[in-house]
Parts: C-alpha cells; structure tokens; sequence
C-alpha cells in the first residue's frame, strides 16, 4: 500500500463514519502558547474547551485530518530507526459525540480490516490511575474485546495521560498503541482543563483525540525495516551522496523536507522563534556540502505537493540557497574559532551562534570531544537568559502601560490611540497592495505591529528595495488616500475568499465564514453578492478600519529594514493632514 493509498483509506474510513475531512493547518500556529505545530489537535483545541462551536464550523460534531507537525525536542534523535523533526500525523476527533468504546473498536478495525496487520502483533496501553484521575477501566474493558489481558498493559501517568498543548488546556487519560512493539497511535480521551497550576477541572463536553504517527504506519503496512525505506523517503536517495555516513543522509532528508514546508508556510530564517528553526536546520545541512542540494528539494516538491499543494519550489529553492551562500561565507571564520578553543561550554556556544551563526548541532558535531559536556539545556537556557535581557529592554521602551487594544499586531491605550492605529491599520493594506504592485506577486505578509505611532510591516522579499522603489510604493499609497476610496466589509465562506484571489496572512487560522475588506472604487453592490470593478486592496482581516481612506493622512515611509533571508521591514508613519 502506498503511502498515498493510506492516506486515501485513512480518510474514507472516517468520512464514512460522520467525519467532516479538514486540510492540515499551517505549520505556524494561531495558538500563541505553541511556537510551531506539533500535533493534529491544536487547530482543534477550543472545540474541546467550547470556545467555538463545530457544527456552525463545520456541519459536524467529528472531524479527520492529515497534519503536517515539527517538534525539535526529537532533533537529537534523528536519523535512528523512527525518530523525525518533520512528520505527519493522521488524526480524527470528537467534540463531545463519541467517546472510548467506539474509539477503540475502529482503531482495531483501522489495522486489522484496512491496513490488514495481524491480530497478535498488535498490543496497547492504559492508564493505571492516581490519585487524581482513576484507572481507565472503560478503555481496559473495550480493548478486552479483542486482545487477550496480557497484550494490555497498565501504564503510569508519564505515558498514558496527555498534558494540554501548551501551559494549559484540555488533557485527559490516553492509550498507546502498538505494532509489534512500536507505538503507532495514540487515543487521547480528554476529559479535563488542566490550568497552568495543574489542576484539574471536568470539560464541559467529553472529547477524542487520536493522532496516528504517519511515517512508522506507511513503515509497518509497507513491511520495510525503517521510516526511512519507505516511498515516502525512497525518491530522496538518489541525490544524496554514498559518501555521507547513512545516519547523516537520513538527517539531510528529514531537514529538508522540515525545511520546505516551513518555507512554504513563510518562515524566513532568522535568529527568533519559528525562523531560528530554518535557519538551522538549513545550516546544518551547509556542513555536509552536499552538491546537488537543489534536486532533493525539488523531489519532495514533486512527492508531496499533491497532498500539499502550497509546497512553492521557487520559494524554496530561493530562501535555501540565500542562506546557504550567507552562511557559507561566515562559516569557516566561526569553525577556525571553535578549532582554537579547548574547551566548549554554553558561554562559548552560544558566543560561536551569536557571532558566526554556528548552531547547536553544528557545534557539537565539529567540536566532538571539546563539547563533551555541552547538552542542548545549558545552550538554550544560554539563548533564554539573551532572549529575556532583549525582552526586558523592549518592555521598558514600550512603557509598560495598560492597553485599551491589543491583538497582537494592534495596540491602543486610549480611545485617541485606536483612532490612530485604525488608521495605520487600513493603511497597512494599502502599503501590502503597494508593495505587490510595484515588487511583484511574490510579495507576501510575514508579520506586522502596529502603534499609535507607527506601522511595522514584515514581508517576503529577497532583497534591498530602492530609493525608487520605496518612493513608488508611498506614491502609490498616497494616491489611493487622495482618491478618497471606501473601505467595505463583506462576509463569505473563506473557501470562497481564498478561490477569489483575496489575500490572507500565512500565520492565521481563519474559520469557515470570514470577513473581507474591500479599498477602492465601488461601481458595483457588495451586499448584492456583485463583484467590485476598480478594487485597490482586498484582504482578510477582523478590523477594525477606517470608512474612508480620506481618514488616513499623509503617508510616509520612515525606513527599511533587513529581517533575514528573503524578509525585509518597512516601518512608516501616517500624518493627519
């Protein structure tokens, strides 16, 4: 079966059964808590908290997907038998319709009927019970249905219950199951919240969670040895040198397809968050100096844009080889460093990434004997400490004030203030719509922040713009302040928006109906379902925004900024006039 087969079967099977099928979420949260996705459920989580409603979202109590997930506590272990950064994972899910008994019954029927596993290789888990949540004894007996007590073990609180995604949220008794001793599914059963303090209080609703490991699932049904002989590995090899030890192709062909998804969901590399990340990821692969670099990336694109049609081969092979060239020409002045030092602690780790842009890998691969006693801990409570010194500073020029407004990229402490920052913020779309115009298609939002006193726009570009460009694109701006356009809200289906070419930020994740706003020459009735014929901007977005653009003022470009490989800043200012 191939691994396009079981994703396919995966699918139907639950489709069949009352499931609404739901594309993978970026791999950029909207979850604050979390910096990248690591699991199925988190684009989920406020059903089982009942902040939203899933029959208004999605005509159903049950939902299925396919997630793309990166978690970088494995990124030690990569390159053994199952251990991967980038993987994905098969997950259905329950708001409050079925719970434990119809879980288990088509887990069976999952391997034993679809995937046609045999009976006796498979075993599972549950929870044991503490003192704060009982032995799950339902889940026991639904299991005893089909496998015999001793394949059904009782498991302690560190591996049969699930802890929120995140500080805090909705957890609760889990199993574990498994194909001849390697775990292939979990079934999370969540019945709490736990708060951050770790109590524990009942959901409003009962809730499932399964997410099935992708990778050792197409290993299992394919009868290969390892994640790494299965086809979706298989087209990778060819392009990887033989003269790489089998550990190190292995990392390469997991980092690379970390490194095309991230860059396709607009990361940029960078020293923070999600694009420190790429960047190294990226850097790591620079050490092995494998030539034909460009060709494995182009194969993933091949093998799996489609299933993930925003897999962008131009992006990637752009951003890759931006960086790879950068770094490159650091790289040996950080290396004749590390040769010259004795002895490496987080200090000096953390001195050889800050100024060669040397990563924790890297380091501890070339520096072998002199980074014994380094461990990835020391090194990211080193970049912690940095991190709240910079977080500090930035704190204190802020002011720390009370905010009236704060959404994150919008920030207001008094009526006097939204008004200005609802300015900023129509303006902000005009500077995007800009910026397309004069620069290309390829432009691409990647973060914003906005005060009373400025807009600070983040976009993918892939250099310096010009003095002319800059000019061009506040000309542009202005114009569409001068000709006075209306600004107009209109509701549809975000499948609908996304088909009309409307643009949305890569980071969010919208629910099914959402709102467009409109900028320009209105000749036609938005509230009549009539398309606009002279239409500047139009984006989604929540608001809040000026009627007019007339209400903006003067707009005015204060500066560019580089952010990384293929990100730039603009900050700019708008003046009433």
């Amino acid at each position: 079966m191939s691994s396009g087969e079981l994703r396919n079967k995966f699918l139907e099977f639950f489709e069949k059964r009352g499931h609404k099928i739901v594309p993978s979420s970026s791999l950029i949260p909207d979850d604050p808590s979390v910096l990248l996705t690591t699991a199925g459920m988190q684009q989920f989580k406020k059903y089982y908290t009942g902040e939203a409603d899933p029959i208004k979202d999605f005509g159903a109590q049950n939902v299925a997907s396919i997630q793309k997930s990166f978690r970088t506590s494995d990124i030690d272990e990569v390159g053994d038998e199952s251990h991967l950064t980038f993987f994905e994972m098969l997950g259905h899910f329950s708001f409050g319709d079925y719970f434990k008994k119809e879980t288990i019954e088509w887990t069976y029927e999952l391997l034993t009927d679809v995937f046609r596993i045999a009976p006796e290789r498979i075993s599972a888990t549950v929870f044991a019970g503490d003192e704060k949540i009982p032995f799950d004894k339902e889940s026991y007996d639904a299991w005893a249905e089909f496998l015999p007590s001793e394949r059904i073990r009782k498991g302690s609180r560190a591996d049969n219950i699930w802890g929120p995604a995140g500080p805090e949220g909705p957890c609760g008794a889990a199993n574990e199951v498994y194909v001849d001793n390697l775990e292939v599914a979990t079934l999370v059963f969540m019945e709490y919240f736990c708060a951050k303090d770790q109590s524990l209080t009942p959901l409003p609703q009962k809730g499932v969670d399964v997410g099935w490991g992708f990778e050792r699932l197409a290993m299992i049904v394919q009868g290969k040895k390892n994640i790494f002989e299965t086809d979706l590995f298989e087209p990778l090899w060819r392009f990887l040198p033989t003269r790489l030890a089998e550990k190190t192709r292995r990392v390469i062909a997991d980092h690379a397809r970390g490194i095309s998804s991230l860059i396709s969901d607009g990361v940029r590399p960078s020293n923070k968050e999600a694009g420190y990340i790429l960047r190294r990821l990226i850097r790591r692969l620079a050490v092995y100096k494998v030539e034909n670099i460009d060709s494995v990336f182009k194969a993933i694109v091949e093998n799996y844009s489609g299933f993930y049609p925003e897999l962008d081969q131009g992006a990637i092979l752009s951003v890759v080889n931006l960086e790879l060239e950068k770094f490159n020409e650091t790289v040996y002045r950080g290396l004749e460093k590390l040769e010259k030092l004795e002895k490496i602690d987080a200090g000096l780790a953390f001195m050889l990434y800050e100024s060669y842009g040397l990563p924790y890998e890297i380091i501890k691969e070339i520096g072998q004997t002199k980074a014994e006693y380094l461990t990835r801990d020391d090194f990211d409570k080193e970049l912690g400490l940095h991190r709240e010194i910079s977080r500090a500073g930035a704190e204190k020029k802020f002011g720390g004030h009370g905010l009236l407004l704060d959404t994150g990229e919008l920030k207001a402490a008094s009526e006097e203030e939204l008004k200005k920052v609802t300015r900023l913020h129509t303006a902000t779309h005009l500077l995007q719509a800009a910026l397309r115009k004069v620069l290309g298609d390829g432009v691409r939002q990647a973060g914003s922040d906005i005060t009373a006193e400025r807009t600070r726009f983040d976009f993918t570009f892939d250099r310096k713009l010009t003095d002319e460009e800059l000019k061009k694109v506040e000309n542009l701006v202005n114009w569409a302040v001068s000709r006075k356009f209306d600004v107009r809200m209109q509701e549809m289906s975000y499948e609908e928006a996304v088909r009309s070419g409307v643009l949305h930020f890569f980071k969010e994740k919208y629910p099914p109906t959402v709102k467009v706003y409109s900028v320009g020459d209105f000749k036609a009735d938005l509230s009549a379902g009539e398309g606009p014929t002279d239409i500047f901007s139009r984006e989604l977005c929540g608001g809040p925004h000026v009627k007019n653009t007339s209400e903006i003022g003067r707009f005015k470009i204060s500066k560019q900024e580089p952010l990384g490989s293929g990100l730039r800043r603009i900050r700019a200012t708008a003046i009433q006039i």
